[in-house]
């Protein structure tokens, strides 16, 4: 029902095409890797893998789902608003948007767990609405264009959702 909202645990980057910022939730054990990998997903350059005219952190530590037209919008505690946790370093002001529509789930997993070719691939449903799921190792070097690049196209997970 529209206006439910949820408090998660993850955090949260988006990547712009056009007008619209669509937002990938990162989800995983405290310590897992999903501030780190958030960070590097920033620092991606353009490339021509990428039609994006930004990416953006949307939230760290805590992000709030909020179902609203029937679509899932993901937004910040305001006291965490633009900071971001680098660990050996401490929280860094990195600036950032307010609010994205939730477009991508990414579970992260030791590599072992990491399906190789997922078929179909997996989804996930938070507050009734169906989302692609991606599970991926925060530690691969290759993982921040992975998101980026199911962000951009959802079609590369198995052509199962709609851009």
């Amino acid at each position: 029902m529209d206006g439910e909202s949820e408090l998660v645990h993850g955090t949260a980057i988006a990547l712009r095409r056009g007008e619209i910022w669509r937002a990938a939730l990162i989800r995983g054990a405290s310590g897992s890797g999903k501030s780190d990998l958030a960070l590097r997903c920033l620092a991606t350059p353009a490339s021509s893998l990428l039609n994006s005219s930004g990416i953006a952190l949307v939230a760290d530590d805590q992000v709030l789902i909020r179902r609203r037209a029937g679509m899932l919008e993901v937004s910040c505690p305001p006291a965490l608003r633009g900071k971001l946790e680098v660990r050996g370093i401490g929280i860094i002001e990195v600036g950032g948007i307010d609010r994205a529509e939730l477009g991508l789930i990414v579970d992260l997993a030791p590599r072992a767990d990491v399906p190789r070719l997922p078929d179909p691939p997996p989804d996930c449903a938070i507050l009734g609405i169906s989302l692609p799921r991606l599970v991926i190792n925060s530690h691969d070097a290759s993982s921040p264009l992975k998101i980026l690049l199911a962000l951009q196209n959802p079609a590369v997970l198995g052509g199962a959702h709609n851009a």
